[in-house]
């Protein structure tokens, strides 16, 4: 292995301390992650086609992609999954207990569109192909086990839907600190720590194509996104004959 390789420092599982929660609804990253949510949106609804569906999102956090989508795919139906109970409070609101719907809030969409229910990443509450969409954000890196986490994805997702895994990329042992630095710029207090935290714990592209071809999730390809993001993606289409 090359001294420029910087070993992986892996993440607790589950983030269920409130403080911790509450860092990612802070005002200082609140403005940034938008943003990264934004391209993250974007990029789902490019692998779907014209007709509606269902859609999951493993490891919700508090709820925004899902929000974000809602208000754009109104006819479709949502579905987040946590195994955090504070960020499924946060997602389903103040007073929220474990499984509830959520509004959208926007004029003509239908209410109830989105619902927040908790949930394992490596053994999901749902049937088998059950999703016309499956999306996980910035989960892979907290996984003791990833190939379980894949696992569940290949089950539960219809031989035709769209998959959009993305989480953060870990840099060299020398482009760390720098890494950092300067895209953690838009954090601060236990915000930046998480975030330097989660970079540690992430994978570099040659491990993901390794988890993915030892998943045998057909249809799917390793992708890059800038100089701090990386995941796999399948377009939904015709299944596998």
């Amino acid at each position: 292995m090359s001294w420029l390789h910087l070993a992986r420092v892996p993440e607790p599982e589950i983030m269920d301390d409130a403080g911790e929660a509450q860092a990612y609804s802070s005002a200082s990253a609140e403005a940034y992650l938008s943003k990264i949510d934004d391209s993250f949106v974007e990029h789902a609804i490019g692998l779907i086609g014209p007709a509606p569906g269902r859609a999951v999102d493993i490891g919700c956090g508090p709820g925004q992609i899902l929000k974000k989508l809602s208000a754009r795919l109104p006819e479709w139906k949502f579905c987040g999954v946590d195994r955090s109970f504070a960020m499924i409070r946060l997602a389903a609101g103040s007073g929220g207990k474990g499984h509830q719907s959520l509004a959208t809030g926007r004029a003509g969409a239908p209410k109830g569109n989105v619902e927040f229910v908790p949930g394992d990443a490596n053994c999901l509450p749902f049937r088998d192909a059950s999703f016309d969409l499956v999306l996980c954000n910035s989960v892979l890196h907290h996984m003791r086990e990833p190939s379980r986490l894949l696992a569940e994805i290949r089950r539960i997702a219809k031989p035709n839907a769209g998959i959009l895994l993305r989480d953060l990329r870990r840099p060299s042992r020398i482009g760390y600190s720098f890494h950092v630095r300067w895209h953690g710029r838009h954090y601060e207090g236990l915000m930046y720590k998480l975030y330097c935290d989660s970079v540690r714990a992430a994978y570099t592209c040659e491990e993901l194509a390794a988890m993915l071809r030892s998943s045998a999730i057909p249809r799917t390809r390793v992708f890059s996104h800038g100089a701090t993001h990386l995941g796999i993606e399948r377009a939904s289409g015709a299944a596998d004959c």
